[in-house]
Order: structure tokens, then sequence, then C-alpha cells
């Protein structure tokens, strides 16, 4: 077969297709929507397998936003601007993303961004005492985390 050539499928092969693609992990539904349009689905299949996919609880994009925010969080140590950024582009609403990020506990969150500050402070070689604090709050601002919580967390740790 060649690259122009794609393969065709019958609604219940997509529909099997795109349960184990969500069994695999949560996906959002912009992702389902995608893998769909892949597949060539015309509009009127794609909207019946994603409808079907949700009342069979395939697809949820509380529960995909939930568990977006505590992976996020937890493994690449994101903060809370980057992570609704992410699940912008993801499509998802914003009353979703709150409930997703309901999920992060305020105590850890600070902490994280302490331990994420302190191992960056280690790695900075600038003698100059206002460009260390840049390079640090850039760092973290580039994490995601909130302007106030940056600066303050970077006037803790490099004191004049």
């Amino acid at each position: 077969m060649r690259p122009s050539e794609k393969r065709s499928y019958t609604v219940d092969e997509a529909m099997q297709k795109l349960m184990h693609f969500c069994a695999y992990r949560e996906r959002s539904q912009k992702e389902v929507e995608d893998k769909l349009i892949q597949m060539n689905m015309i509009p009127a299949a794609r909207e019946q397998i994603i409808i079907r996919l949700m009342e069979d609880k395939f697809l949820n994009e509380e529960r995909f936003a939930r568990s977006f925010v505590r992976g996020k969080f937890r493994i690449k140590k994101w903060g809370r601007i980057r992570i609704t950024q992410e699940l912008k582009r993801k499509e998802i609403s914003a009353p979703i993303i709150r409930l997703g990020l309901s999920e992060i506990d305020q105590k850890i969150y600070i902490s994280t961004l302490y331990e994420l500050a302190e191992k960056k402070l280690e790695k900075i070689q600038e003698p100059n005492i206002f460009k260390r604090k840049k390079k640090l709050a850039d760092h973290l601002l580039r994490k995601g985390y909130e302007n106030q919580l940056v600066f303050d967390c970077v006037n803790d740790l490099i004191t004049d």
C-alpha cells in the first residue's frame, strides 16, 4: 500500500481501534478527533464514535484533565500556567481546566516550586546576584509558575 492510499475503516473497526487508543491512557476529545481524521472517517461517523466512547466511559474530559494535571505536575513539575496552556491547546474548556487544577494541593505546589528553585540554583554559576536572580526566575517562569510566587521564592533563596 502506497502512502497516498489510506486504509479505510468501518465504524465498528474504528470503534475497536479507538477503544484500545483510549484504554491505553486518558485521551482528550481533540486527540480522539484527530485520530479519527487520520483514519479518514467521515464527520458523521466521527461524531457517532465519539458519542459512543463517551457513553461507554472510554472518553471523559474531566477525567482526562485531572489525570493530565496530576501527571504533568508530579512528573514534569510544571506550574499551573503551563498546565493550563497545554490543556487549552488540547481544547479543554475553562471549567474543566479549573476542576483539573483542583488536583494540585497548594502546600505541595509551593514546596515543589522551592525544590525546583533550589535544584536550579545549585547549577547557576553566575557571580552577579541580579543575573543569578533573573536566571532562576526565568527558569521557574518557563516551568509555568505564577509571577508573584516565583519572585517571592527567588527573593527568599537569594538575598542581597
